[in-house]
């Protein structure tokens, strides 16, 4: 399981929380109807990657697409957070790429199933290791995202279009769940999510968090 870093710091990650539907364009393009709470699935923590590593494509899947999205990294634990005291138990920002076998997870759908599976792949998970500390992001709902692949624009928006806000999400999952330091939230994907091909390469930036380089491979 791939350690995060922060001034040299290693924390690791007990789960990988991901937002369904967070961004309305994206919610419109999939057919999506819009929560009034903020949804959400887990990712092993074993699809992470590093930057400069490669998307492997799974045999299971033949439709896949990337989805960039900004990642939360907690560094003070807690349950049922307060919304006022959220960031507060922010450890720092970085970039995370939910690659998604989109035919599974229409499939699944479909016929009423859980859809994990769609998300679970190794390698599925691409994240900027290198942690940018919470004290220098003024504010994680007004920052400019966006994704290119093979050097075309496929994603490019701001955290202000989320329909929950960083603190919302932050008390709402730990409603449910105790957050531990370490874990990771993805806040969800504006819309332009696409298809990946072997041979793809993929350059991620998220406004003062920095940028995430991976490539596509057929396993």
């Amino acid at each position: 399981m791939r350690a995060l870093t922060l001034d040299g710091n290693e924390v690791h990650p007990t789960k990988v929380v991901c937002l369904i539907v967070n961004y309305h364009a994206h919610g419109k393009e999939l057919k999506h109807a819009v929560p009034d709470m903020p949804l959400w699935f887990l990712k092993p923590p074993q699809t992470i990657i590093g930057d400069g590593e490669s998307i492997v494509l799974p045999e299971l899947s033949e439709t896949i697409h990337h989805e960039v999205e900004l990642a939360v990294i907690i560094g003070k634990g807690g349950s049922n957070i307060p919304r006022e005291k959220a960031l507060g138990h922010v450890l720092g920002y970085s970039i995370l790429l939910d690659i998604t076998a989109r035919d599974l997870q229409d499939k699944y759908i479909r016929e009423g199933r859980p859809w994990s599976i769609a998300k679970g792949f190794d390698t599925f998970a691409p994240m900027k290791l290198d942690i940018v500390p919470a004290a220098a992001i003024k504010d994680p709902n007004d920052l400019d995202l966006s994704l290119t692949v093979n050097g075309e624009v496929r994603q490019s928006s701001n955290t202000k279009d989320m329909i929950f806000s960083v603190e919302d999400i932050i008390s709402e999952i730990s409603k449910v769940t105790t957050l531990e330091r370490g874990d990771v939230i993805a806040t969800g994907t504006p819309e332009g999510v696409g298809p990946l091909r072997p041979g793809d390469t993929l350059h991620a930036y998220i406004e003062s968090v920095g940028t995430l380089d991976v490539d596509v491979a057929k396993k």
